[in-house]
């Protein structure tokens, strides 16, 4: 009998010391994505481009019907609730709230639609100019410092905050059209789809870049799965390497070849000669 009671407190001792053990490996095991909710504000402003906010409004809306409402997204303004005219006298938006910078989560901020170039009010330098002379850039300049939020940029959207300051020395991209731009407003300009500057700082080339952006956060954020899940919805499949300043950097051929050895005269008498 006290052999048995003693097997029988040996078993639980160890299954006392194996517990801790198997629920730490359960823990480091599970996806903290699966449990994980994300809130996305997309910024309207007067003039905005309509697919530049929109493109990334369906892909988080598709993200919360995948993921049964782990992520949330709604369109916001400066001013806060209130109709906002697109570009090019194009419809208006809705806009649900005032953006909130102390919110956690991620703000996607577009570009404008008009005229690439010129002085009229309908050109988007100077859509994007009046869009920085509102509260929009202070508010952007608290959530970039709020360690809690991603600000994530489509096309021209770069442009806005550089005009303002926010991104100097920080990688960027934006349209093509605007890469000279960037760069004169104090950011580096990197010649890719996607560019990303540490994990809060997120930017896109090109209109179409939106949809790229969206997915490529709602990969990070909630998964591979739903990020596949919209693409083959959307019928769409994501375009360029998302660029981070990390790793090996590529041998630029066009500064640093070599100058070839010059081909030294044969002498007379030399087997080079004959």
């Amino acid at each position: 009998m006290k052999r048995i009671l003693s097997l029988l407190m040996s078993f639980t001792l160890v299954l006392s010391l194996l517990a801790p053990a198997a629920s730490a490996e359960t823990k480091k095991n599970q996806d903290p994505s699966k449990d994980k909710s994300v809130h996305v504000q997309i910024v309207l402003f007067d003039g905005f481009d309509l697919l530049d906010a929109l493109a990334p409004y369906e892909v988080f809306a598709a993200a919360g019907m995948y993921t049964g409402g782990k992520v949330t997204v709604e369109l916001v303004s400066a001013e806060g609730k209130r109709s906002v005219p697109s570009g090019l006298n194009g419809p208006t938006l809705e806009a649900q709230a005032v953006l909130d910078p102390n919110r956690s989560g991620i703000i996607v901020v577009p570009g404008a639609s008009g005229k690439p170039a010129g002085n009229t009010v309908d050109a988007i330098p100077n859509i994007l100019r009046q869009a920085k002379d509102t509260g929009l850039t202070s508010m952007m300049k608290q959530a970039m410092n709020n360690k809690e939020v991603t600000v994530a940029t489509v096309c021209g959207g770069s442009l806005l905050l550089a005009m303002d300051g926010l991104l100097k020395n920080r990688y960027a991209v934006t349209n093509q059209i605007g890469m000279g731009a960037l760069g004169a407003l104090g950011a580096i300009p990197v010649d890719a789809r996607i560019v990303e500057d540490g994990p809060r700082l997120v930017t896109g080339g090109g209109v179409t870049s939106g949809l790229d952006v969206a997915l490529y956060l709602v990969e990070r954020e909630v998964g591979p799965q739903i990020a596949n899940a919209i693409e083959k919805l959307f019928e769409y499949e994501r375009r360029g390497t998302v660029w981070q300043a990390k790793g090996i950097t590529p041998i630029s051929f066009e500064t640093s070849q070599e100058t070839p050895e010059k081909i030294q005269p044969a002498v007379p008498g030399t087997k080079a000669e004959k």
